[in-house]
């Protein structure tokens, strides 16, 4: 994997403090933005997703991300649950030991993998990825979503604005792809499995989170501080978001429409209105 000089955005958003509900009820994506009435950090400053702006980002001169373990297969194989809004796969550690991790961009430290899942649309609203690039709008995102590992747990890291990083993975269907994704695929073939919420799958195959990743270009990328795009909306998160999209077939995209969740059409967030991006350079 050649990694080289990023395409960088910085964002400095003043961040309000928030008091939070210690019984939030349950939340789901009819309407994004009522999340803040029983999640307050949704209506925060420095929200995700957002629209990344060629033009208003910097070509920066910060360190290239470094991928240590992606190339390992995982010591077990991968459990796919649908978790009553996405399919979700919670990462084991790999055959050497150590988890996946990734360290340089606009990271401070190293981060471990912990989990992955999808964002897509829905029949009649095809795209569907969270992040937008110049107002183009992706039909799948793949987010890889990793813990500082200075942190003990999740929940201490999502307390802490350098807690989490997530890789988002933009993913567009077309006819007839050229590349094979072993993970992509798997995973798509198995969401008939999990129609119905609360239920899990194993993925018959050994994988790599390099499989996920696919021939994504990791050299070029928008970076910015940002948040969890679900409640809690915590304002922990680095985001390094690859514009360039991994490429899979329509018929098996298809696959997603037996994902059945009645309390949604879609799975992504909109752009929070709230949000302006301020780009600065090092």
């Amino acid at each position: 994997m050649v990694l080289n000089k990023p395409l960088f955005l910085l964002l400095h958003i003043l961040a309000a403090r928030q008091v939070t509900n210690p019984n939030p009820p349950q939340w789901d994506y009819r309407d994004t933005t009522r999340w803040n009435a029983d999640y307050p950090t949704c209506g925060g400053r420095q929200q995700s997703p957002i629209n990344l702006d060629h033009y208003t980002s910097i070509g920066s001169l910060k360190p290239a991300l470094k991928f240590r373990n992606y190339a390992q297969p995982f010591a077990r194989q991968l459990t796919l649950v649908n978790n009553g809004h996405t399919a979700d796969i919670t990462l084991p550690e790999t055959v050497r030991g150590p988890r996946p991790t990734i360290s340089g961009g606009l990271l401070d430290g190293v981060y471990e993998a912990q989990s992955l899942h999808f964002h897509w649309g829905a029949p009649g609203n095809p795209r569907g990825s969270e992040h937008t690039v110049n107002g183009y709008r992706y039909d799948v995102e793949l987010h890889i979503v990793h813990k500082n590992m200075k942190y003990g747990n999740a929940e201490e890291a999502m307390q802490r604005p350098d807690g989490l990083a997530v890789l988002a993975i933009m993913i567009n269907i077309v006819d007839f792809p050229n590349t094979y994704y072993p993970g992509l695929n798997r995973v798509f073939n198995s969401l008939p499995y999990v129609r119905v919420a609360d239920t899990n799958t194993t993925i018959p195959s050994q994988l790599s989170l390099n499989h996920f990743l696919g021939d994504v270009d990791t050299r070029n990328f928008y970076a910015y501080q940002g948040s969890l795009t679900t409640p809690p909306c915590s304002e922990a998160v680095t985001w390094h978001v690859f514009p360039r999209p991994l490429l899979i077939s329509r018929e098996l995209v298809n696959q997603q429409t037996y994902f059945n969740n009645p309390k949604r059409s879609i799975n992504f967030n909109v752009l929070p209105p709230f949000c302006r991006l301020k780009s600065s350079s090092n």
